[in-house]
């Protein structure tokens, strides 16, 4: 395998473009971070453009680095000087894949259970959505307008999950959303409300959608009209409203109760 040893090599410095959300889209592609992420992209079908790690990361992680580079289209050493240029976080791995995005388009099952971000922004809560809706076998997840699911961060929080759990970002919600109902799915709009229906004492007797909204905002207005059902989770004490994360994980193990 070729050394790359400066950070202003093309090959590096296009992988480093990648930690921008516009360079992203532009190009179909993202960069992937540490040996598990990377290993879990080959082992999941995620197309790897590049491997690019440095030779002691090569050694320490192994099992990690076969698996990897028989997949690859092309494989490069780094020095540590390249490898910082890639780096997102502060103790590297100093390994690094560039992968292509996913582009099917997920279809809608009528009995199936999604969770919907409308206008979430945090990666750390889209990461972390996407391993409960893994774990609690959900049928797929939806990103509206938002936090990019190829984001860093996103990516790390979700522990491989957005590489093999159904995932899709859409450019239309609201399109989407209408099609779930002309299949007869009930679309949930989570909301601090007391006055909504409490999500415990719902009756599911078909496929849903939950749509969970923005960490300050909400559910936007625009996508609220669009929703079926208002429900909320019901809460004593003093807190009026929960973590994005945290009530969406409290909600889908509720639906999946009742949608067994």
């Amino acid at each position: 395998m070729e050394l790359l040893t400066s950070k202003n090599n093309p090959r590096v410095k296009a992988a480093a473009a990648l930690l921008d959300r516009r360079e992203r889209k532009k190009t179909g592609l993202f960069l992937l971070e540490g040996a598990r992420l990377c290993a879990d992209a080959a082992d999941n079908g995620v197309i790897i453009e590049t491997l690019l790690l440095t030779q002691k990361a090569a050694d320490k992680y192994a099992a990690e680095f076969e698996r990897v580079r028989e997949t690859a289209r092309a494989a490069f050493f780094l020095s540590e000087e390249a490898a910082e240029k890639l780096s997102d976080t502060q103790n590297s791995q100093y390994f690094f894949c560039v992968c292509q995005r996913k582009t099917a388009d997920l279809p809608i099952d009528p009995r199936g259970l999604y969770v919907f971000l409308d206008g979430v922004q945090n990666p750390d809560n889209l990461g972390a959505v996407s391993r409960t809706a893994e774990a609690l076998g959900f049928t797929g997840l939806i990103v509206g307008a938002g936090c990019d699911p190829y984001a860093p961060k996103a990516l790390r929080s979700s522990m491989g999950a957005l590489l093999r759990f159904p995932v899709t970002a859409v450019a239309d919600g609201g399109a989407w959303l209408g099609e779930c109902r002309e299949k007869g799915l009930r679309v949930l709009a989570t909301v601090p409300d007391p006055s909504a229906e409490d999500i415990t004492r719902l009756r599911l007797t078909s496929g849903a959608v939950l749509v969970i909204g923005n960490e300050g905002s909400g559910v936007s207005d625009e996508t609220l009209s669009l929703c079926t059902d208002r429900v909320t989770i019901p809460m004593v004490g003093k807190a009026e409203s929960l973590n994005a994360a945290a009530a969406a994980a409290i909600a889908m193990f509720v639906l999946k109760q009742k949608n067994m």
